[in-house]
């Protein structure tokens, strides 16, 4: 959620916000409005509550004809007062209906534009060149299939399609990543979590997801709960409702996690392979910081996804992400882009955001404030952000990277330890 005080106070910069997304410029003045009907209708209530307490007592002192009189202007005050809280419980449900349709306010730098607006913010590492290796690179599903790592026709018998088992080396090629992952988190300082996969509506709404409208979220209906697209779901709603101790420093959780998307209008795309799945695993890093550090954790959250690509040896891109390509609770996102090789182009293996104030504001999360002195002089919003650290679909990446000409894969060094020593995922 924005700050509406901010917005009011600031509506040209929300409206260059909603353009650069390319979303409704008009909804900042209708909730600059609604504010406005809001506020007289609660300065309506209280002038006629107070205006309600004062002939209570002079009811209590009259006597007589004047007090029956009295009793009659009560009534028809009552009646006003009843009224007057009816409009202004009128307004805030519509200031709250808008507030939940306007995204978060972008970071100044953001590239405006859509999907295929983003910056390139630079590349590391150069991609294979199979052609003068002397073999032409087969795509990650045949590999898999080759090593027994990967089985779709299965999974599609067990559960329907876009889903698979991963087996042998390849289930132990995710627990590899995943550990390695957890374990780089740690010696960073983040809490390792496992987190709920199910959440209630208000936890996910509060991080910034439409429970109304997102057709990629799963509902189970008869429980009124939703199976999470990521672990940033649940580590926001961790702290909801609390004030927080940041005074040495961000609070940071690593929440390993399975996770669920429904890839609503993902029809015909990436259908082959474990590219774009209803369910996989992950490692998201999640912190919570004063407001006034958020653009630094961002970057150290970005040199963490660097430093794990770094160690499973892929060659890859970071990209500034555009303000229409942005969820609604990122004020900034960037993307780490693996190699895939058979697709020829630079696939999302990563991505972090920050989020500001939005999540924190709408889960009521806030921190302690204190004076020069060291005095408490009240709570503020604090700062969330999150970031990919590993997930199933750099199994893809890896394989197609690192593949032999005999189908063979070599296990990048950093995560031979996890795997027992296993240097090459053989041919079966």
């Amino acid at each position: 959620m924005i700050d509406v005080k901010d917005l009011t106070e600031n509506p040209e910069k929300y409206r260059t916000s909603q353009r650069a997304r390319g979303a409704d410029e008009a909804l900042v003045d209708r909730i600059i409005s609604a504010d406005s009907r809001r506020r007289a209708s609660l300065i309506e209530y209280e002038t006629l509550r107070a205006e309600q307490n004062a002939f209570g007592k002079k009811v209590a002192a009259a006597k007589g004809e004047e007090k029956q009189a009295l009793l009659a202007e009560v009534k028809d005050l009552a009646a006003r007062v009843k009224k007057a809280q009816a409009s202004a419980d009128e307004a805030q449900v519509e200031m709250d209906e808008l507030m939940r349709t306007v995204p978060n306010l972008i970071i100044e730098g953001v590239p405006a534009g859509g999907e295929d607006d983003y910056v390139v913010v630079k590349t590391v590492g150069v991609p294979r060149d199979f052609s003068v290796e002397g073999f032409e690179p087969r795509d990650h599903l045949e590999i898999g299939e080759l090593i027994g790592a990967i089985d779709m026709e299965r999974g599609a018998k067990v559960s329907g399609s876009r889903f698979y088992f991963l087996k042998g080396a390849g289930a132990r090629l995710e627990i590899a990543l995943l550990q390695m992952a957890m374990d780089q988190a740690v010696r960073a300082g983040f809490i390792p979590m496992i987190t709920p996969t199910l959440v209630r509506p208000e936890t996910m709404q509060g991080t910034g997801f439409d429970v109304s409208h997102d057709a990629e979220i799963y509902r189970l209906a008869e429980d009124d709960l939703y199976l999470v697209g990521t672990s940033e779901v649940a580590l926001a709603g961790y702290h909801a409702d609390e004030i927080m101790d940041l005074a040495d420093g961000p609070v940071r959780y690593a929440g390993w996690s399975s996770c669920y998307r429904r890839e609503a209008g993902s029809h015909g795309k990436d259908t082959r392979g474990i590219i774009r799945v209803h369910q996989f695993n992950k490692v998201e890093m999640f912190s919570y910081v004063p407001m006034e550090e958020a653009e630094a954790e961002h970057a150290r959250l970005l040199a963490w996804e660097e430093e794990m690509l770094a160690k499973v040896e892929l060659p890859y891109r970071v990209i500034d992400t555009a303000a229409g390509d942005l969820g609604m609770s990122a004020a900034r996102k960037f993307d780490c882009e693996a190699w895939v090789p058979t697709q020829g182009r630079y696939r999302e293996l990563t991505s972090t955001s920050n989020c500001t104030g939005f999540q924190a504001r709408r889960l009521n999360v806030r921190e302690r404030v204190f004076d020069a002195e060291g005095s408490p002089k009240g709570t503020r919003t604090v700062a969330t952000l999150n970031g990919t650290l590993a997930t199933t679909r750099w199994i893809v990446a890896i394989l197609e990277h690192h593949q032999n000409a005999d189908g063979s894969v070599t296990v990048p060094a950093a995560l031979r330890p996890y795997l027992g020593g296993q240097e090459v995922l053989p041919v079966l």
